[in-house]
């Protein structure tokens, strides 16, 4: 059964920095991508950025500059650094794992979430 547990969200004033880890368990057939999403109460759940077992990254415009992704894809472990962080970053930020399924369809597996507060 995979799993993907993240940590290291919690309380930040603007301007402030936070750094989110996640580890996938069990086994993802065809790992390729490991990436975060984050979602407010009563929104979308949005894309944030992503990395790719091919050393490539790609980002939302509205965290370009202030955050980066790393990945290790040989642990199955994927960082998000929150840089310069704004009130509009208050969410739930959720970790991405994309691999391929047994019938050869892409599967995309999801964490738990870990709230994220930027607040004075």
């Amino acid at each position: 059964q995979v799993q993907l547990v993240e940590s290291g969200g919690g309380l930040v004033r603007p301007g402030g920095s936070l750094r989110l880890s996640c580890v996938a368990s069990g086994k993802i057939g065809g790992l390729y991508a490991m990436g975060w999403y984050r979602q407010v109460v009563g929104r979308q759940r949005e894309f944030i950025a992503t990395s790719t077992n091919r050393d490539t990254t790609d980002y939302a415009d509205s965290v370009k500059g202030r955050f980066t992704i790393s990945g290790d894809f040989v642990n199955k472990t994927v960082y998000l650094q929150l840089n310069s962080l704004k009130l509009e970053g208050t969410a739930v930020y959720y970790c991405s794992a994309g691999g391929i399924g047994t019938d050869g369809s892409p599967r995309q597996y999801w964490g738990q979430g870990t709230q994220v507060t930027v607040s004075s």
